[in-house]
Order: structure tokens, then sequence, then C-alpha cells
């Protein structure tokens, strides 16, 4: 079905397919022959689907749930530093003794997909206090609330993970 599907992926393909005809058995609550010709078919062509237009790989698959903790683990990090970065914009906004001094931000990182570069830019803009304003090739370019909150982006918790995740 797969264009490229060598001879010693057909059990990975007849797996996948075996997937879609079960869960389409499920879905429909009873097995009656028309259920189960039919079901062939729409198989069949959803497999041929994702084949072509998705850039189905079993490969892919098996990296994607590989990685699926990192990637759980980026998303408990994130959370982690939105809530801090909250607290400290409203401790800086109630302070009546420190004084903000918004400021522009450069820095460049090594990420090498435009996925990861994605992920840094959104991640740094969901931070309070931050918004990614350009990227330009490996070049970011932050607006930050106050001077404070530029030190260390370039070496970000963020930037560790998304590098595990690129590997």
């Amino acid at each position: 079905m797969c264009q490229s599907v060598p001879d010693d992926k057909t059990i990975e393909v007849k797996i996948m397919f075996l997937l879609f005809f079960l869960l389409w058995v499920i879905f429909n609550g009873k097995f009656t022959l028309e259920i189960g010709i039919f079901g062939i078919g729409v198989s069949a062509a959803l497999f041929a689907f994702i084949c072509r237009f998705m850039d189905y790989s079993f490969q892919k698959e098996l990296l994607f749930y590989k990685k699926a903790p990192l990637f759980v683990k980026y998303i408990f990090l994130l959370v982690r530093e939105i809530v801090k970065a909250n607290f400290g914009v409203i401790r800086m906004i109630l302070s009546q003794r420190e004084e903000i001094q918004p400021t522009l931000a450069e820095f460049h990182t090594d990420l090498k997909t435009a996925t990861g570069k994605a992920f840094l830019a959104n991640a740094i803009t969901l931070t309070p206090g931050t918004i990614t304003v350009a990227l330009e090739e490996n070049k970011y370019t932050v607006h930050c609330l106050d001077e404070s909150l530029a030190e260390g982006m370039n070496d970000s918790q963020f930037l560790e993970y998304i590098k595990k995740l690129e590997e």
C-alpha cells in the first residue's frame, strides 16, 4: 500500500491496516459481512491516505512514542515556568521600589528544525513578561518587561529540552 514498503516491513503495514479495520468494527458495534467488506475498503483507503499525504512511517511513530516522556517533561517545565513568571511579574508590578525598564533582547540558538524554533518562540511568548517579537534564521528578538527577565535566555531549560527533542 505505501509506495516504498520493503519486504521486512510488511508486518508493520499489516499491523497498521488491521488496527484500522479493528477500529472500524469497534465503532460499528457489530460485525456483519457487509460491515466487514466495507471496513476493508475504508481501512485500505485510510491507510493509503496516511502513507501518501501524511508521510506516515512506522519508524516515525516509534520515535514519537520514544520521545513522548521527554515532551511531557517539557510541558511540565513550561507550566512551572509560566507560574513562576506570573508571580515574578505580579511582584514587579506591585512593588513600588522597583522601576520597570522594558528592553529588547537578542540571542542566537543552534536549533536545527523549524518546529524546534517555533517551540522556543512560543515558550518565550507564553511566559509572562516576555514576547518573541522576531525570529530570523537562528536569531530571536524578545521584548522583556524588565531587564532582569532578559538574563539567561540563550541558556534556558526550554532550549535544553527542545534540543533533546530534536535529536
